[in-house]
Order: C-alpha cells, then sequence, then structure tokens
C-alpha cells in the first residue's frame, strides 16, 4: 500500500468521523431549538408601523420632490453601474484580479482577498453601494418626527450590519480558506459551537463572548483579598483587606451597577481599581448585590435604597466607628445614589461627606443612542416579560446593549465561533461582560418609565418614598467621571446632569474610551488620558473646547481629590468588628449567582 493510499484512507475516516458528528450535532441542535420560548414581538425587532410611516413619507416627498427619488435611483444605478464595467474591464485584460480600491478601509474586510480578488472585491463594493444608499435614503427622508427619524436609522443601519457579506459562508473568505485548510473541521468545530450555545441558552442565540472554563471567580479574577462582613437580602458588604499601615480615617463605599457583576473593578490585580484604592491608603467597601430570580418581583428601587445605600452606610460606620462616608456609585448605581443623596438631603441626613461618580445619568432628556428602545412599544414589551417573568432576564439587556455594536459584539464573534470553529478567548473582561444579572419587575419599569422616558427626576418630580426627589439636591462635594466614546452614557449628558446637581463643588472629567475601559484605566498601563475644566457654567461642547488634556489615567486625579476629603490617617481596619463576624472570603456567595431565564 503507497503512502498516497494511506493518505486516503485517512481522509475518508476522517470524513466518516465528522459525518457521525454532525448527525450527532444535527439531533442536539434540533433538541435545542424545541427548547426555545415564544418570542415576545414588541422586544424581537423594529415596530413595522415605523417602517410603513416611514415608506408613507419617502412615497408623499417622492410625489411632491421627484427630483429626490430620481436622484437617489440615478446614484445608486449609477454607482452599480460603474463598479460592474470597471470589473468588466479589469477581467477583460485576462487576468484574475480586482480593479483599484482606492476606498475608505472597513476592518470588516481586512483580509486582502476582499481587495484582491474580482469575486470577493466585487462583492464588497456591491455591499457598500448598497448600504450607502439606503442610508442616504434614510438621512433625506423629511417631514418625520427625530424619534422616529432616529428609531428608523437605528433598525436601517441593523439591516445593513446584519446583511455584511462577512456574515456569510459563501462569500466570507476567511471562512472558506479555514474550511480548505482544515478538511472542514472548521465547519463542525462551528456547529458544535453552535449547538453548545443554544443548549446553553434554552435555545436562545447568544454567542459565547468567552471562554468561561478559563476564570474561576476568587482564584484568577476578582482576587482582591477581603471579606463578607454585612449580608441582607439584597446585598452583600465587601471589606477590602488594607494594604498599608495606616488608613484615611474616612471610608469609601462603592456601589457598582446591578446590571452586571460589581468584579469588573477587581478583574485582575494588575487592572484593579479596587486593589488600588487599598494600596493607596484607604478602608474601601464594595456592595456585591444580588442576582435576583422571580420572587424579587415586587423589589423596587426603594428597597435597593433602603436595603442597600442606606443600610451599607450605617452598617459601615458601625464598623469603622466614622460619621461620615465617601460614596462612589457606577452608572446606575450612580444614579441612585444621586436618589439617595436628595433622600437624605430632605431628611436631614449627612452621612455622605463626599459623592464621585461613574458614567452616570442623571437627566434622560436626551435618550442618545437608546432612543428606539425607550418608546412606548418597546418599554411596554419589557412591561408584558417582567409581568409574566417577575423580572427583566439579563439577557434582554445584554441583547440591547450588545446591537448597540452588533458587528464588535455580535457578528464578529459569531463569524469567528461558528464559521470558523475557533473557541472563544480566554478574556476576562468578555467574561464578565457574559456574566449578567436579571432586574427586578418593579424596578425596571420605575427606571424605565420614571427615570428613562420621563426624565422625572431631572425635573423635580420623581416620587420615591413619601418625597419627591430632585436633582437639585445633590449639593454635596462631587467628582463626576464619564467617557468620551461612551455609547450607553454619553459623558455630555452626563455633563448636563451635573450642572444640574445643586453642590458647590463640582469636578468634572472625561477619560478616554469608553463606558468600561474609561473606567478600568490603570495608571500603570498609560494607555487612556482624560480632560478637565473647572468651568461648569458652559455647555458641553464649551466644556470640552476649554479643556486640558492630561496623559494617562484619572485614578491619580480623583485620589488627590478625594484625599482632601478623607480625614488623618489611622491604623489600618481589619474586615469587621465583633458585631460583623467575617461571612466568607472575598468576592463573596450573591456574585456567583448566575442569571436565570
Amino acid at each position: 500500500m503507497t503512502t498516497k493510499d494511506v493518505a486516503a484512507g485517512q481522509n475518508l475516516d476522517r470524513l466518516k468521523e465528522n459525518l457521525a458528528r454532525v448527525e450527532e450535532l444535527s439531533q442536539r441542535l434540533m433538541a435545542a431549538m424545541s427548547q426555545k420560548q415564544p418570542v415576545n414581538p414588541a422586544l424581537s425587532g423594529p415596530n413595522q408601523e415605523l417602517y410603513t410611516k416611514a415608506m408613507q413619507t419617502y412615497w408623499t416627498e417622492a410625489v411632491q420632490n421627484p427630483s429626490k427619488l430620481l436622484e437617489h435611483q440615478i446614484g445608486f444605478w449609477g454607482s452599480s453601474l460603474k463598479h460592474f464595467v470597471e470589473v468588466q474591464q479589469t477581467l477583460a485584460r485576462g487576468k484574475l484580479e480586482a480593479p483599484e480600491d482606492p476606498g475608505p478601509k472597513d476592518r470588516r474586510f481586512s483580509n486582502p482577498l476582499w481587495d484582491s480578488h474580482p469575486y470577493f472585491n466585487f462583492i464588497k463594493k456591491q455591499y457598500l453601494i448598497n448600504a450607502d444608499t439606503i442610508s442616504r435614503a434614510v438621512e433625506d427622508i423629511e417631514h418625520l418626527d427625530d424619534t422616529e427619524k432616529r428609531r428608523l436609522t437605528y433598525f436601517s443601519r441593523q439591516i445593513l450590519d446584519m446583511m455584511a457579506p462577512t456574515n456569510f459562508f459563501g462569500t466570507n473568505p476567511d471562512a472558506l480558506q479555514k474550511a480548505v485548510e482544515t478538511d472542514g473541521e472548521s465547519l463542525v468545530k462551528g456547529l458544535e459551537n453552535l449547538v453548545s450555545d443554544l443548549e446553553a441558552n434554552n435555545g436562545e442565540l447568544v454567542v459565547r463572548l468567552a471562554d468561561e472554563r478559563a476564570f474561576v471567580l476568587g482564584e484568577n479574577i476578582a482576587t482582591t483579598p477581603g471579606e463578607v462582613v454585612y449580608r441582607n437580602k439584597m446585598m452583600e458588604l465587601i471589606q477590602y483587606t488594607p494594604d498599608t499601615d495606616q488608613v484615611y480615617a474616612t471610608p469609601i463605599v462603592l456601589f457598582p451597577p446591578w446590571i452586571n457583576k460589581f468584579y469588573i473593578l477587581d478583574l485582575k490585580e494588575q487592572n484593579s481599581f479596587i486593589k488600588w484604592v487599598t494600596e493607596q491608603g484607604y478602608t474601601l467597601f464594595v456592595v456585591s448585590w444580588i442576582n435576583p430570580d422571580p420572587s424579587y418581583r415586587d423589589v423596587g428601587l426603594e428597597d435597593y435604597i433602603e436595603d442597600g445605600y442606606l443600610t451599607a452606610f450605617r452598617e459601615v460606620k458601625e464598623i469603622t466607628g466614622q460619621s461620615e462616608v465617601n460614596a462612589v456609585g457606577y452608572c446606575i448605581a450612580g444614579t441612585t445614589l444621586s436618589l439617595t443623596l436628595s433622600l437624605m438631603k430632605q431628611r436631614g441626613d449627612k452621612t455622605v461627606k463626599s459623592a464621585t461618580f461613574f458614567t452616570t445619568l442623571t437627566d434622560f432628556s436626551d435618550q442618545g443612542e437608546f432612543t428606539p428602545f425607550l418608546q412606548n412599544d418597546f418599554i411596554d414589551g419589557i412591561e408584558q416579560e417582567v409581568e409574566a417573568k417577575g423580572m427583566l432576564p439579563s439577557f434582554v439587556m445584554a441583547r440591547t446593549f450588545s446591537f448597540l455594536r452588533s458587528t464588535d459584539l455580535i457578528y464578529g464573534p459569531a463569524i469567528k465561533s461558528y464559521m470558523m470553529g475557533e473557541t472563544p478567548p480566554a478574556f476576562d473582561l468578555l467574561y464578565w461582560n457574559g456574566d449578567g444579572a436579571n432586574l427586578p419587575a418593579k424596578m425596571a419599569m420605575q427606571y424605565l418609565r420614571g427615570l428613562c422616558q420621563r426624565n422625572e427626576f431631572s425635573e423635580g418630580t420623581f416620587e420615591l418614598m413619601g418625597h419627591t426627589l430632585k436633582l437639585s439636591d445633590v449639593d454635596v462635594p462631587l467628582c463626576s467621571v464619564t467617557c468620551e466614546t461612551d455609547h450607553i452614557a454619553a459623558w455630555k449628558d452626563c455633563y448636563r446632569g451635573v450642572q444640574k446637581m445643586g453642590a458647590r463643588s463640582k469636578t468634572f472629567i472625561v477619560s478616554e474610551s469608553g463606558h468600561i475601559a474609561g473606567i478600568v484605566n490603570p495608571p500603570s498601563k498609560k494607555k487612556y488620558g482624560h480632560y478637565t475644566n473647572t468651568d461648569l457654567k458652559q455647555d458641553a461642547e464649551g466644556w470640552m473646547e476649554g479643556a486640558t488634556f492630561t496623559a494617562g489615567s484619572w485614578w491619580p486625579r480623583w485620589e488627590e481629590w478625594l484625599r482632601k476629603r478623607s480625614g488623618k490617617k489611622v491604623d489600618a481596619r481589619k474586615p469587621g468588628d465583633s458585631d460583623h463576624p467575617t461571612l466568607g472570603p472575598a468576592p463573596g456567595t450573591y456574585v456567583t449567582i448566575k442569571a436565570i431565564r
């Protein structure tokens, strides 16, 4: 038997194995899909009424102003014809090559074949022509109010992103090359990844972003030493072990968002904000929120304030013997810290010495990129969902955020996992991103209706706990840290809220980068800089125009600001006391609770 015969036999055996795997995976695929719950139409995509209204408006304008429609059509057909002629001329020269491609680069088309191969180049250029035409048509629609136009723009962009040729096996050169190089093994592995993701999510397609087996909380992620010193139905209170012999007298109480887990601030030692704070000589307490199940249906913002914020303040004061604390709130936890400060102001409670807000929205008058999701039809769908389930499942929020950056967080990972057969990376940030949390039904609707839709806190009409809470009541010295490219809490919107706060002392910082990277920006990396300006009387554009840029992390600047409000040094405090025996090591038990559907 020749070497060639042996190789052929091995290839045949491999083919048989792959066919058997495909058959088994196909059965698992069908079983997984059968678990999928019926889709709530209001949450599954754009409202048909929106497209109908847009089309009516477009054709009405076409009748009244036919030159506009003609311009779109001539532009589209002219570009397509020019593109086709260029390809024909190039092929007529007898060479299998693409015409010159001087256009702007799109990182989806990074494979050289998109530029050099006539087939892929033709597909890419025609897609970009189609996308540009549709975008221009939407942009040129008049007589559609701003909100509806924003929604139409968003949903049109989603369709264009979904239809990119990179998302289809037959028009993705990377996937085709990988399939040839691996004799189809990449496709089988891709099917395995697809089936695994469906099985893990009850038939719902949620692309796994990270290798979940690579991380264990408390072992190689969320490892800063500390102890749980208090626990109730809403939160575990973690006191971190001091890193210095002496600490500042006034403790810090940090409230992370409960949409996600707190350990975004404690991923690894080298980028852990929590670790860094203890190294600067502070007593740090961090709240780890419960991951709610349907039994938390009637839990509202008042419960987060009473059993979270106010309780944490009380326990921290008892443990440290201090009458004041410095409070920090991140994202929605910063919004709720603002509510709490308004309540405390009206009650005459002066516990909070200073407040720091990370990427915190308090004025929702401009809904920005979330406009499509904050209209009544979508919120009505959310309300139906939470009424049925008692909670807003984490995947709804995760999917919403992901579609704001669908190429990076949906299609890109899906291509690598399902078409290329690659194992998701062992990336701590993406692991955290996939470790979501549910929201209680009542709290979700209070937030979406009262704060986001009606902007009641900024307007001074938000009713809670027997008080009318007002943004202007927030009068403690404050520092607001925002992020330049944040698509969740745009810095200009955060700035507008800070301007309405009643504090005399306000520090406003804009960090480079986005919602996460701009905050988790340790000085050691020397990666992103930040902007500062003490004049907060101007509008956002004026503030930035007059701002000073500083290279490097904002962390040291914030620490310098906080130090002035933290009192004298005292002997370092061990976690807990006789009345607060430790209940287990950090990161605690609540953080390990996985979101349920």
